[in-house]
């Protein structure tokens, strides 16, 4: 179970993370010995309107490291795991560009699943904030003044727990996971797709018309390098099957 909290709302402007939180759950039990957490120093300062959310001020994160420092942990926390994230193209966003800026290993293919979007399917057209889905299972959010990573991460636990059959393990009940790469879509993923789109649009075309002067200056090409050559390929009989 994984929460972040941020400068803002978009990697690819500059945001950047300021805390990580990350719980075990094995076997339906929450591992409160099991943790990931870190005060992260952004490199950038912190709006005060961002602060107003999470309660992370630039004096909080002045000594704390930077994402680089922490990186390889972290992938080695998450080796092997399914990550479930409430609203997963968030903070896989931030995530998976941190990865990419620091050099590290991507996490295009870890599994994740997004229980919002799970939420909203079993919960139709009712509110799926996880204070929402607290209070719809009983869950004690009181600890819950402002957001903070961790404290989020423990509390999608219960709440993913109580929307998938509670401690006892139910068959089908739990979410289908899909590829982390399927949720985000960062610059160079969008350019290369977008490449690949231009050229299949290209092939597609129909090839433009020549002038007959560069036909048969083509034509008097090829005769000449027959001539010259004794035997061109392309005038060798079709071979037989």
């Amino acid at each position: 179970m994984l929460d972040t909290e941020t400068t803002g709302l978009s990697p690819l402007q500059g945001d950047r993370m300021v805390e990580i939180g990350a719980i075990r759950v094995s076997r339906r039990e929450i591992r409160h010995d099991s943790v990931f957490h870190h005060y992260i120093n952004p490199g950038r300062p912190i709006p005060q309107e961002v602060v107003r959310i999470h309660g992370i001020d630039d004096a909080r994160v002045k000594d704390a490291p930077r994402f680089a420092d922490i990186a390889a942990d972290f992938l080695a926390f998450i080796e092997g795991a399914t990550l479930v994230i409430h609203n997963a193209s968030f903070d896989l966003g931030f995530l998976m560009n941190e990865l990419r800026l620091e050099g590290f290993p991507d996490i295009n293919d870890a599994p994740v699943i997004d229980s919002l979007a799970f939420a909203r399917e079993k919960h139709p057209g009712q509110r799926n904030s996880l204070d929402a889905l607290c209070d719809r299972y009983g869950i004690d959010r009181s600890r819950r003044e402002k957001h903070g990573a961790l404290l989020d991460a423990e509390l999608l636990a219960e709440v993913y727990l109580a929307m998938t059959g509670g401690r006892q393990f139910s068959l089908g009940m739990d979410a289908e996971p899909r590829p982390a790469s399927s949720f985000v879509q960062l610059p160079e993923a969008a350019r290369a797709r977008a490449e690949k789109t231009e050229t299949a649009e290209l092939t597609r075309r129909a090839p433009p018309p020549l002038p007959e002067e560069d036909i048969q200056a083509h034509e008097a090409l090829l005769e000449r390098i027959h001539s010259e050559s004794g035997q061109a390929i392309w005038r060798l009989p079709p071979l037989e099957a």
